[in-house]
């Protein structure tokens, strides 16, 4: 990571905050080799308990990504009996598609697939894009919880298992992208900017997560952080039984998520994500320093598919090219200039990682 991250700090030995903040997540999220074995056999039989007599014992997402296929895999191997839910939201690419058709026929798993209103989505997608924050994909993400949550809540489940972890995504700065749980914020800046109502839009309150998380006791479980997971063996695994195809980068398996990551957030907001990516693989062990440093050297992705991309992409989202242009050329902000919870946000998280302290 560098100074593109405005928040980020180096100690007198040059190893920056972001570093600093993997060794805690290391020590308070990851279970250690030592404990593996019992926590997990203990997390098994927790949720394998809490789903006897229902049709399904835990809910997970799909997107045809590694993360969300490889959990695929493992509660399958588990023994237990998952719903794979996904979020269409428009812009899967068939390579993705193909992924999760393969994954969840092989593995048999049920699937519940939500087709997103897309003149709503567009319109909020939209709003993301002229409110000139690098967080256009909390649209996508915020709606994909909310789906994880109410399905989970519909059969009475008490899991929800993703594939988010320490080793591969814990380095991301806060101003490269904020806000999938905050409504308020989501609300503010679709007041701000959309055309239509989000009557359909999956979405949840402050409120409302309280009420899944302490009401119906609702556990987001990444189970990732139980195992030894190391991404290229991960995908070898998932090639080798699944069938499964790499896709070409970080969350490519969308379209959407691929132009965004690859073209507008360096372009218009100096913003190369596969920085945090690197530098979450280097802090696990996983890629070298000099590794990450000639993997930087290659282009995001090549120039074909980008102009490809970016045709689709404006075309889809039913706007011209001076609109675009217009966009891209907006000074930049961040989610502090709208309104959002992120104070209480920060609240609860320094109350949760206090109890984790005394709780372990």
């Amino acid at each position: 990571m560098d100074k593109s991250d405005p928040d980020i700090h180096f100690d007198s030995q040059g190893h920056c905050s972001h570093c600093h903040r993997y060794e805690l997540l290391k020590t308070t999220r990851l279970i250690s080799k030592e404990e593996r074995n019992t926590k997990l056999d203990s997390l098994i039989a927790e949720i394998k308990a809490t789903g006897k007599g229902k049709p399904y014992d835990c809910i997970i997402g799909i997107s045809g990504g590694v993360d969300s296929t490889y959990v695929a895999w493992l509660v399958k191997k588990f023994g237990l009996r998952p719903l794979a839910v996904h979020l269409d939201n428009g812009w899967n690419s068939e390579l993705a598609v193909a992924n999760i058709q393969k994954t969840l026929q092989k593995l048999n798993i049920d699937l519940y697939t939500h087709v997103i209103d897309w003149e709503e989505f567009r319109d909020l997608q939209l709003s993301f894009l002229k409110a000139s924050t690098p967080d256009g994909e909390v649209p996508t993400d915020h709606a994909i919880f909310a789906l994880l949550y109410k399905m989970a809540n519909k059969y009475g489940l008490k899991h929800v298992i993703t594939g988010t972890n320490v080793v591969t995504e814990a380095i991301l700065p806060e101003k490269w992208g904020y806000g999938y749980f905050d409504w308020r914020y989501i609300k503010n800046v679709h007041k701000s900017f959309g055309k239509s109502k989000l009557t359909t839009y999956p979405h949840f309150s402050l409120a409302k997560l309280g009420y899944y998380i302490f009401a119906k006791k609702i556990r987001m479980v990444s189970i990732l952080n139980y195992v030894e997971y190391e991404k290229t063996e991960a995908m070898r695994v998932l090639q080798d039984e699944l069938d499964w195809v790499y896709y070409g980068g970080k969350h490519y398996e969308s379209i959407y998520t691929r132009f965004y990551q690859a073209y507008i957030l360096p372009r218009k907001f100096n913003i190369d994500k596969r920085k945090a990516h690197y530098s979450n693989l280097i802090c696990s062990g996983q890629l070298s320093k000099e590794q990450a440093l000639e993997l930087m050297k290659e282009p995001v992705y090549p120039e074909n598919l980008l102009q490809e991309d970016r045709t689709y992409v404006i075309k889809k989202l039913q706007i011209s090219e001076a609109e675009f242009e217009t966009i891209m050329s907006a000074p930049t902000l961040t989610f502090e200039s709208y309104n959002t919870s992120h104070s209480l946000f920060e609240r609860a998280k320094k109350i949760v990682n206090t109890t984790r302290r005394y709780i372990g």
